[in-house]
């Protein structure tokens, strides 16, 4: 008889607990820094998210940028820190997936163009033809601003496809190593997202005598929080509102230099179709 009331204890135990881990929350990041820094960053967003949404929330660490879009129609994670065109591939697949938040800074973002001081090229406010017959690196394939952008102004400007342009191109696969490698002089010339540049920039990792910031794109949009449509099903009726309340109300400057961003503002779908007209017409997007 003890066994079989110990069993059913435990049963009950289990049955009671199953509903908390059921509702945990999950969440995403594309993978745009070196993996110490996404967790130091996100680890702390979790913690920020469980204690406003009182559930538990857990931040899922993926390995690249099409693993995030993967995550997200998978419902793996329901919450993701994308880029613009990730965020726009994500949100195509899930139906209802909403953009509600993006950094102040994402409204405006942009790229550098960086290059190794070999190759004697300097800053200007036009674009550096004389990048030509370089050596080239983007960050992920799936970036917006590694990726998408800096190659949208290669063939606007030469009319020709980066691969015809270059002596050699290379693919990263995030900001952080893009910079290493063009102050390593592995690659001549780089594109990279400002805001990562300004981080390494005023953390002492840039040696401004071998690498420097030749030119900067017109402004476009970038980084989104996207949520799937359909978590109110699972969380409750306005669940979507409270998330994005908790990230308009951010205001710790502990957490908003993880990413690194001033606050986040209200944003929505409609905002990301200048990266929808660029994806479709360099042949990202279909």
């Amino acid at each position: 008889m003890k066994i079989v009331k110990s069993l059913v204890i435990s049963s009950l135990i289990l049955m009671t607990s199953a509903p908390v881990f059921a509702n945990t929350f999950t969440f995403t990041a594309i993978p745009d820094q070196d993996e110490s820094a996404l967790k130091s960053r996100f680890n702390k967003i979790a913690t920020y998210f469980s204690d406003r949404l009182s559930i538990t929330v857990k931040y899922i660490p993926v390995k690249s940028y099409s693993a995030a879009v993967t995550a997200f129609r998978n419902n793996q994670v329901q919450l993701a820190w994308f880029g613009g065109l990730s965020g726009v591939r994500a949100r195509s697949l899930v139906k209802g997936s909403q953009a509600i938040a993006q950094g102040a800074e994402d409204k405006s973002f942009t790229t550098y163009f960086i290059a190794h001081s070999s190759t004697g090229i300097k800053a200007s406010k036009n674009f550096p033809k004389s990048i030509a017959g370089k050596t080239f690196t983007f960050g992920s394939k799936g970036s917006t601003s590694g990726r998408l952008m800096p190659e949208y102004h290669i063939r606007k400007n030469f009319k020709k496809s980066p691969p015809k342009v270059f002596k050699r191109v290379g693919f990263s696969g995030d900001h952080s190593r893009t910079i290493a490698l063009v102050q390593s002089g592995a690659f001549q010339v780089g594109a990279v997202n400002f805001a990562v540049w300004n981080k390494e920039l005023k953390s002492g990792k840039i040696d401004t005598s071998k690498i420097s910031k030749i030119w900067t794109t017109p402004e476009y949009p970038d980084y989104n929080w996207s949520i799937r449509g359909d978590v109110e099903s699972k969380y409750g009726a306005g669940f979507i509102n409270k998330v994005k309340k908790a990230l308009l109300d951010m205001n710790n400057p502990d957490l908003l230099k993880q990413f690194p961003r001033s606050s986040f503002i209200s944003a929505s779908n409609r905002d990301y179709s200048p990266i929808i007209s660029v994806g479709k017409e360099i042949g990202l997007l279909e």
